[in-house]
């Protein structure tokens, strides 16, 4: 079963379009949704309310916590199956993707993670000031993380792992940014990166803060001194041709 977690936070008005395109992408693979919501609005409302028409839609509500990156591993600890994957909850990651990502699994991959940077990828849904944002935590995270110098985007929060990658594993990630710490400290041998288009938001605000920046910084220079140094992973890259292949064919 494949596992997909989303945390949210008052993206109510983002909820059923997600869940429906998901379950679009998904078809012929067996799959739940894990919401993880901080929400201070009437999203939990939303979420149970989508459930009814998706039974693979299951909610855990925070009310004393708060944060992306906690939200996400409860959602896997949660989670029932052996593949886990993260996607945010306003549809700037494509729920396509987690085809491509699903298949980059099967055909061998401990770790799928879609670039905007990639051939065929764009990154045309940020803003200028948010492009500078990104820009400026990727190759920061790349020049202090030699895990992450890796990666073409390292600082996604859209990716897909085995459950395997992270058990066994401490994490201790800090606000916003999961998958570097999956990434950092995780036990894998392959990982595939697959172009991606990220896209506009469609409803809702960003959360980006200078709060959530600040927590980023803290996080890398945190984890250059206890990554795991013995786990020197293979990076495969997916030319956009052999991820819609898949498109082709039925799961």
């Amino acid at each position: 079963m494949l596992s997909v977690v989303v945390p949210s936070f008052n993206e109510g008005g983002n909820v059923r379009n997600l869940v429906t395109q998901i379950d679009k992408a998904l078809k012929g693979i067996e799959y739940e949704i894990v919401f993880v919501d901080d929400s201070t609005d009437n999203t939990p409302e939303i979420i149970r309310e989508v459930s009814e028409d998706f039974p693979g839609v299951r909610l855990i509500h925070r009310e004393n916590e708060k944060g992306l990156a906690t939200a996400v591993l409860l959602g896997f600890r949660e989670a029932k199956g052996d593949y886990l994957a993260c996607i945010d909850a306003d549809l700037q990651h494509p729920p396509i993707t987690l085809k491509y990502m699903y298949h980059a699994l099967e055909e061998g991959a401990d770790v799928c993670v879609p670039s905007r940077f990639l051939p065929g990828g764009s990154d045309g849904g940020l803003n200028s000031y948010r492009k500078a944002v990104s820009w400026t935590a990727r190759k920061i995270g790349q020049k202090i993380l030699p895990p992450l110098a890796k990666l073409s985007d390292p600082t996604s929060g859209l990716f897909m792992i085995k459950r395997q990658v992270i058990e066994g594993v401490e994490l201790r990630p800090i606000g916003w940014k999961i998958m570097i710490e999956v990434i950092a400290m995780g036990n894998f041998d392959i990982l595939v990166e697959i172009p991606y288009r990220f896209s506009e938001r469609q409803s809702g605000e960003s959360k980006l803060s200078k709060d959530a920046t600040m927590q980023y910084l803290q996080q890398v220079k945190e984890l250059r001194s206890r990554y795991n140094r013995a786990n020197d992973f293979k990076v495969i890259r997916w030319p956009y041709a052999k991820m819609k292949s898949f498109d082709r064919t039925d799961v």
